[in-house]
């Protein structure tokens, strides 16, 4: 100690005397108890308690304000359960283009999620593999993120999953989970339109179930109705058009005289990007997204073979018909030693929600609460249909092929 002394004597005896007040300055700054002039007093004091006071839960903007785009940081971590899927790919992508991290957990093969490590810079876009019956590796997930995002979804059972466990109970574990994480701001629930506990689907039935346990748990969440949506990895246009492909006609179930309001993915995606990006005014409300336009069954139908270019043919099967294919494997299901092939164009499920009119409500909350004009279906977002084209896809001609780039 008394060398150490000695040496600071000495150093302090060959510097010039203006550096020797900038180290003494230095010194004192430094000691325990003492602060630099200015910072602390009734200034210093309200600056340090307005940082450290904790903001209202979920108020105010999340997104910071900056320049934008992939390369920047947006200020959210989001885990998006599900993002492997036919939404998840999009609501990823437009997370990532505004300079977001995203966590996306998986349970399946290491490739499954390949597609998504491109939408976003360096280590912006982390893959976790959990498991959905595992709360310890859920809450491994969720730990670092600021928001949670549920996709995950079903709209047919298996012999591992049934409707109200990928539906429901998991929807309520998350939100539970969310709660006690203390530091999720932002909580959505993507749901269906139908959504109801009197609905003939069970899938419907347990989408509304999942919704009540949310809310029971994260009065904050918001909830999303998205309708039929359509997209290049579709599972309804794809599937007749394949089968249409394959059979040369298409079965309609009841004349396919229903009501549907199909929505463009894209639109769901963005829908959800600007409830974060809002100010807290989605935060516990339901929101139903239906498309522009209108469509019957038929109608949905007759632009799929205008967009494949293949004459039109339909066989009507009544619903008790169709229910009655559609039955034998639900009632096999858990019964044989064997998995069952995935039900296409007869789901009971489905059959049972294209039943009925399935339209957004006149008094709900849609898109343009949220700022967005959704597109009409015709034209470029069914326009991947043209791989189904029987002389290739440039057999005839598009709608994009037919506008010039500054029409588009």
């Amino acid at each position: 100690m008394q060398s150490a002394a000695w040496r600071r004597h000495l150093l302090d005896h060959h510097l010039s005397p203006s550096t020797s007040a900038a180290i003494a300055a230095f010194r004192s700054a430094s000691q325990p108890g003492l602060t630099p002039q200015g910072l602390c007093g009734a200034d210093g004091a309200r600056h340090m308690s307005s940082a450290r006071a904790p903001a209202v839960k979920g108020s105010g903007h999340l997104v910071r304000k900056g320049t934008g785009g992939r390369s920047s940081v947006s200020g959210i971590v989001a885990t998006v359960f599900g993002a492997t899927g036919f939404l998840g790919r999009y609501l990823v992508q437009q997370l990532a283009k505004m300079g977001s991290q995203v966590l996306v957990p998986f349970r399946g093969s290491e490739d499954s999620h390949r597609h998504l490590k491109i939408m976003g810079d360096l280590g912006q876009i982390v893959p976790m593999k959990y498991n959905p019956r595992d709360v310890d590796s859920i809450k491994a997930v969720m730990a670092k993120s600021n928001v949670v995002v549920n996709l995950i979804g079903r709209e047919y059972e298996t012999r591992n999953y049934s409707f109200e466990e990928v539906n429901h109970h998991m929807a309520g574990q998350l939100a539970m989970i969310a709660k006690e994480h203390g530091g999720i701001m932002r909580f959505i629930q993507v749901s269906c339109l139908g959504a109801s506990p009197s609905s003939e689907s069970r899938m419907l039935r347990a989408k509304a179930a999942g919704e009540e346990s949310i809310l029971k748990e994260f009065p904050e969440a918001t909830i999303m109705r998205p309708a039929t949506m359509i997209g290049t990895e579709d599972r309804i246009l794809n599937r007749w058009a394949q089968f249409a492909k394959n059979w040369g006609f298409l079965p309609l179930v009841g004349g396919g005289s229903s009501k549907i309001q199909p929505v463009y993915v894209i639109d769901v995606a963005a829908a959800i990007v600007n409830s974060l990006k809002d100010d807290g005014t989605s935060m516990g409300k339901i929101y139903e997204l239906g498309g522009p336009e209108i469509y019957t069954v038929h109608e949905l139908a007759e632009l799929m073979y205008e967009t494949i270019r293949e004459w039109p043919r339909y066989v009507n099967v009544p619903l008790p018909v169709a229910r009655a294919i559609s039955s034998p494997r639900e009632m096999l299901l858990n019964k044989v030693p064997f998995p069952l092939p995935t039900p296409s164009i007869f789901n009971l499920d489905q059959v049972n929600a294209f039943s009925v009119d399935n339209l957004v409500s006149e008094d709900a909350l849609t898109f343009e609460d949220l700022g967005i004009m959704p597109q009409k279906l015709k034209g470029y977002p069914v326009e991947y249909l043209v791989s189904y084209r029987k002389g290739g896809p440039s057999f005839g001609s598009t709608v994009s092929e037919k506008m010039r780039s500054s029409e588009m």
